[in-house]
C-alpha cells in the first residue's frame, strides 16, 4: 500500500475489511482508509479505475474532482476542444473549479498514449470526459472508418496497464429521449457501448444523480 503522510487514527485495510471501514466512516480508495488527508501512491500500490457516470448537471465532474483531490500528484486530462464561445466558457468554468497545482493535459483522440506516457508521473489521472472523446473519434472516423475502433481498443488496453489510478467521467445516455436523427442515434449507441466496455474494466462504477453518488460496482466508501 502507499505511504500515508501524517494520517492519525487511520488504518490500512484489506478487501475483506471493507465492512469495518464503513463503520469507521472514512473515505476508502484503493484499499487505503483515510480521513481527508492526501497520500502518495508507489508502484507497488494496486491501481484502481473508477468510472463516474451521470446525466447533464448531475455532479459527475465535481465528484470526480473531489475523489482525485485525495491524491498528491494529479493530472487532469481534457478531451474537449475550444471550438466555439459556448465550449470556451465551459472550459473556463472547469479550469476555475480545479486546483491550480494540478497539471492539465489536453488530448482529444490519443487517450491511450497519454495514459501510458504519464501513468508513472502521477498518482491519479482524471479523464474528463469520455462523452467528448467519442464525439471526437466519430468525427475523425468519417474519413478513416477503422480509426475509431483502433483507438478505443488501445484506450481500453491502456486502462489495464497504466500504473496510476484512473478516474473517468462520462455521460449516461441510455435514459434520455431517442435522438430524432441518425447521427445522434449512432453517437448514443457508440457512447453507451464504450461505457459498458469501460465499466467491465473498472474496479468502481459510480452513477451520479442530483449530486449524490450511487455505487453500481465496487466500493466507494464515504463520499470524499
Amino acid at each position: 500500500m502507499g505511504e500515508l503522510e501524517s494520517v492519525p487514527l487511520s488504518v490500512k485495510i484489506s478487501t475483506g475489511d471493507v465492512k469495518a471501514a464503513y463503520t469507521m466512516n472514512p473515505a476508502v480508495h484503493g484499499g487505503v482508509v483515510f480521513r481527508g488527508q492526501r497520500y502518495s501512491m508507489r508502484k507497488k500500490d494496486r491501481k484502481t479505475v473508477t468510472l463516474v457516470l451521470g446525466g447533464v448537471r448531475s455532479g459527475k465532474s465535481r465528484w470526480a474532482q473531489e475523489l482525485a483531490g485525495h491524491f498528491e500528484r494529479v493530472a487532469y486530462i481534457a478531451t474537449a476542444q475550444a471550438r466555439d464561445a459556448e465550449m470556451q466558457e465551459k472550459i473556463r468554468c472547469h479550469q476555475a473549479d480545479r486546483p491550480a497545482h494540478w497539471q492539465t493535459l489536453e488530448e482529444s483522440l490519443e487517450l491511450a498514449r497519454v495514459l501510458i506516457d504519464h501513468g508513472e508521473k502521477f498518482d491519479v489521472l482524471l479523464v474528463d470526459c469520455l462523452t467528448v472523446f467519442v464525439s471526437n473519434l466519430m468525427e475523425v472516423a468519417e474519413t478513416d472508418s477503422a480509426s475509431m475502433e483502433r483507438r478505443l481498443d488501445a484506450f481500453l488496453e491502456a486502462l489495464r496497464l497504466v500504473p496510476a489510478a484512473v478516474v473517468l467521467v462520462s455521460n449516461e445516455v441510455g435514459s434520455g429521449v431517442v435522438p430524432p436523427y441518425p447521427a445522434g442515434r449512432v453517437y448514443r449507441d457508440a457512447l453507451g457501448e464504450l461505457n459498458q466496455r469501460v465499466a467491465a474494466v473498472a474496479d468502481n462504477v459510480v452513477l451520479m444523480v442530483a449530486g449524490l453518488p450511487l455505487a453500481l460496482k465496487g466500493s466507494i466508501g464515504a463520499r470524499p
